[in-house]
């Protein structure tokens, strides 16, 4: 047995110091000869169990032994009385709710005997206790990730596949897989409708928390209140409304990543608190003053420059310091026109498989207009066009106007053309080791067709 705090309290030095000497040798003896003076004992050390006499001045040991509980239940309580004191054993069971009763005289050994079972008990009543709260906390982090997961699972992630093959997004893909496999803080930025989210879901997919939860945040969703305790939870009492405590994003998602998008819209406190999260991993629910710790990786984005919010005064410039680690800038679709085809594509098998319609494709010319297109809702709103048209749709492939968009007019179509066949070329160079006779074969071109279009690389630079 662990060696424990006890606490002898009597009015009678001669019976205390018997007790000392009874228990000193095995555990740490306290001793008082007053109630009052045993109250302030408990509030400084960490008693495991209380031996008190029942008739003292000033305050009894009934009175005493009720006091402790209200300080501490699981201290053991053990009263000393003599034979005839009937009534205050039965005060002392119903009140003071004793482990058990001594008799004056007592045997030292009978005595040490009944110490010993109390603070075996007290041990499985700790344990007993640590189990429940770990089982409670665990049951907590099943529920909330269970609900999680219901939300997640209706997203239906497409996180599998970064489709592009524009230089553009090369670069975004090597820069992807260089911080894939460490759990570093990721800035997205980006135009609205770039991909920034399915960027993060990819990058966590492929990662090595990937068999915990992802979890998306938008912080201009929700009012500043609400956003803290969504990301740290809160305490019961917290406010009107919290019946019971709660977990945050930051505790449901321990081992797993959070994504917090739009962090630009995140207001200055809640800013100063999530700093603390990334410097040292330590947070507080609302309207608790415990700190709890969460090994999450951050991977945050915006659509707004945030050099320029740091200088209107509207983000904090050490928490820029701690997101920017690595960045990661994920082009417009007006920039990067080779990956229209691919990406429409994809798109449409997506819409296909969501709306439950018939396989079809895209007319050449369909293709074509696509392709010159400015895209301000970018890749978003290329797949919400290849929505409508497959809706729309009445014949075996979707048509040129399938859009039913007034402004979808022509910017720059035929240097549009010419960056898409530079892209195809170059790409067949590659896979036949520039052999320009198999490139010219694979475009369906002459080699001298070939050349002449070689040349004219210069113009869309």
């Amino acid at each position: 047995m662990k060696r424990h705090n006890l606490l002898i309290v009597d009015d009678e030095k001669e019976i205390l110091r018997s007790l000392r000497l009874t228990f000193t040798e095995d555990h740490d003896v306290f001793t008082a000869s007053s109630g009052t003076e045993a109250l302030e004992i408990l509030q400084q050390q960490g008693i495991a169990l209380i031996i008190t006499d029942q008739r003292m001045p000033e305050m009894t040991g009934v009175e005493l032994l009720k006091r402790v509980i209200d300080l501490n239940p699981q201290i053991m309580r053990i009263l000393l009385t003599g034979y005839t004191d009937t009534a205050a054993l039965v005060q002392a069971i119903n009140q003071g709710h004793i482990y058990q009763y001594i008799t004056k005289p007592w045997e030292r050994q009978d005595l040490r005997l009944v110490i010993r079972r109390a603070l075996e008990t007290y041990e499985m009543n700790l344990e007993n206790q640590r189990l429940a709260k770990e089982l409670q906390m665990a049951n907590e982090q099943l529920r909330g990730e269970n609900a999680f997961l219901k939300t997640e699972i209706h997203k239906n992630w497409q996180c599998t596949e970064i489709v592009g093959c524009s230089p553009a997004m090369q670069h975004v893909l090597d820069l992807v897989h260089r911080v894939i496999g460490n759990s570093a803080t990721v800035l997205l930025t980006g135009e609205t409708g770039t991909g920034k989210t399915l960027l993060a879901c990819y990058i966590h997919n492929q990662g090595p928390r990937k068999d915990r939860l992802f979890i998306e945040q938008n912080c201009g969703a929700l009012p500043e209140t609400l956003l803290e305790s969504e990301l740290f939870g809160y305490k019961r009492g917290a406010f009107t409304g919290a019946v019971q405590d709660r977990k945050g994003l930051f505790e449901v998602a321990d081992g797993g990543t959070i994504f917090l998008d739009e962090i630009s819209e995140m207001s200055p406190m809640l800013q100063v608190k999530l700093l603390q999260v990334l410097q040292d991993g330590r947070f507080r629910r609302v309207g608790d003053s415990e700190y709890r710790k969460a090994d999450v990786r951050i991977i945050a984005a915006t659509h707004k420059d945030l050099p320029t919010e740091i200088q209107k005064g509207r983000f904090r410039q050490d928490l820029y310091y701690r997101v920017n680690i690595f960045p990661i800038h994920l082009p417009p679709l007006r920039e990067r026109i080779e990956d229209i085809p691919l990406l429409a594509e994809h798109c449409l098998k997506r819409q296909q498989h969501k709306l439950k319609i018939p396989p079809n494709g895209f007319s050449e010319e369909a293709l074509e207009e696509l392709c010159h297109y400015s895209y301000p809702g970018n890749v978003r709103e290329l797949e919400n066009l290849i929505e409508r048209a497959l809706i729309l749709n009445t014949g075996d492939q979707i048509q040129p106007g399938a859009w039913k968009l007034v402004d979808f007019i022509d910017i720059d179509y035929p240097i549009r053309v010419k960056k898409m066949e530079h892209a195809k070329i170059q790409r067949l160079k590659e896979l036949y080791k520039g052999n320009l006779d198999l490139v010219a074969r694979a475009m369906g071109i002459s080699r001298t067709t070939l050349w002449r279009r070689m040349k004219d690389f210069p113009l869309v630079d």
